[in-house]
C-alpha cells in the first residue's frame, strides 16, 4: 500500500519510529530521536495522542506528527528525503506556496532561513471521512506549514498576522488558479480587528520582556525588533489598507534593534511612539467594523466544489 492510501488514522501495530525525544524524569522513562515502536493503542481522531510502545518497553503518547511510520523513515533514508509533509500523501494538494520571514520582510543576512508558508486543500474524499485531515502540515526540518484552507481562512478573518503575510507576500512560488482567485480577493479578510489583533499582541510581549527584565532575564533582541516591525505593519494595514511585508527603508533601522545596538529605552520610547500612531490611525481608518464573511464563505464553498474532483 502506498504511503498516499494509508488510512490517515493508523491502526494499532503499525511500526513507527519518534521524531521527538523525552528526557528522564523521576517517574518517566526517556526515549530519543530515531527510536522505534508500535502503536498500541489508535486515537478517536487524527487530533488526539497515540499510544506508542518503543521496543524497549517504554511506552508514550504521541500526536502524530511527533513520529513516522517507520516503512517511510526508511524508504526517505534510502531516497532523497522528501520530508513528513509527504507521510500522508498530502503534500501534492498544496495550492498555494509562499517565502515568509526575513527573506520576505528583506531583513535577510547569507545565514537566514528560507521559511515557506502556504495552504493545501485536500480531496473531498479525505475531508469527509471520519478521520479527518490535520488542520496543518509541518517539517520543522525545512521550515514549511500549510493550512488546511478552512483553517487559512479563519485565521485570516481574525487578521493573524503571520496569514495576513501570506496573502501578500511578494515571493509567491506556487499558486493554483484557485490560489490566484484567493489573492485578487485577499481585500476582504481587512478589518479593524487588524488593530486589536496587532495592537494588542505587541502590547503584551513587552509586558512579558519588562517583567523579565526585572526577574533577571537576558534581552532577546530579534523578537524585540519583530514586535516593532509587527507595530509598524499594523499602522500601515489600518491606515492605508494594506499589508506592508518588505520593509524597505526601515531595514537597516530594524536591524540595528537585532544587533543590541539600540538602547532598549530608546526601543521602548520608540514603541510608545508607534502605539500613539497606531491609536490616531485606527481613529481615522476607512476599514470595515469586521472583514466581508459572505465572500470568504463563498470562496471557501467554491474551492470546496472544486474538490470533489480530486482523486485521492
Amino acid at each position: 500500500m502506498s504511503e498516499a492510501h494509508l488510512p490517515l488514522i493508523l491502526p494499532v501495530g503499525t511500526r513507527v519510529v519518534s521524531r521527538v525525544a523525552r528526557p528522564a524524569s523521576p517517574s518517566i522513562a526517556a526515549f530519543a530521536v530515531g527510536a522505534v515502536g508500535e502503536i498500541v493503542e489508535a486515537p478517536i481522531d487524527a487530533q488526539h495522542r497515540y499510544g506508542v510502545r518503543f521496543v524497549d518497553g517504554v511506552e508514550a503518547r504521541l500526536l502524530r506528527r511527533e513520529f513516522s511510520i517507520l516503512k517511510v523513515h526508511k524508504d526517505l533514508a534510502r531516497a532523497a528525503p522528501t520530508a513528513p509533509l509527504d507521510e500522508l500523501g498530502l503534500a501534492r494538494f498544496v495550492m498555494f506556496r509562499c517565502v515568509v520571514g526575513s527573506r520576505a520582510y528583506g531583513l535577510d543576512t547569507d545565514a537566514s532561513d528560507w521559511d515557506r508558508r502556504g495552504i493545501y486543500l485536500p480531496p473531498a474524499e479525505l475531508h469527509w471521512s471520519l478521520a479527518g485531515v490535520p488542520e496543518q502540515l509541518e517539517d520543522e526540518a525545512t521550515q514549511e506549514c500549510y493550512w488546511e484552507l478552512r483553517k487559512f481562512l479563519e485565521l485570516a478573518l481574525k487578521s493573524n498576522p503571520n496569514v495576513l503575510e501570506c496573502l501578500w507576500s511578494p515571493l509567491v512560488e506556487h499558486a493554483t488558479p484557485l490560489a490566484r482567485e484567493l489573492l485578487e480577493l485577499r481585500g476582504a479578510f481587512l478589518s479593524k480587528l487588524a488593530y486589536a489583533t496587532y495592537n494588542g499582541y505587541v502590547l503584551s510581549q513587552f509586558k512579558k520582556i519588562e517583567q523579565g527584565l526585572r526577574a533577571g532575564q537576558e534581552l532577546r533582541w530579534k523578537p524585540l525588533m519583530h514586535l516593532i516591525r509587527l507595530l509598524e505593519a499594523g499602522i500601515r494595514i489600518v491606515r492605508d489598507g494594506d499589508v506592508p511585508v518588505h520593509v524597505g527603508e526601515r531595514r537597516e533601522a530594524l536591524l540595528a534593534i537585532k544587533r543590541g545596538e539600540v538602547a532598549f529605552e530608546e526601543v521602548n520610547r520608540r514603541r510608545l511612539e508607534l502605539h500613539r500612531e497606531f491609536d490616531a490611525a485606527f481613529a481615522t481608518t476607512k476599514l470595515p467594523e469586521r472583514p466581508d464573511y459572505a465572500l470568504v464563505d463563498a470562496y471557501l464553498i467554491r474551492a470546496r466544489r472544486a474538490a470533489v474532483e480530486f482523486s485521492p
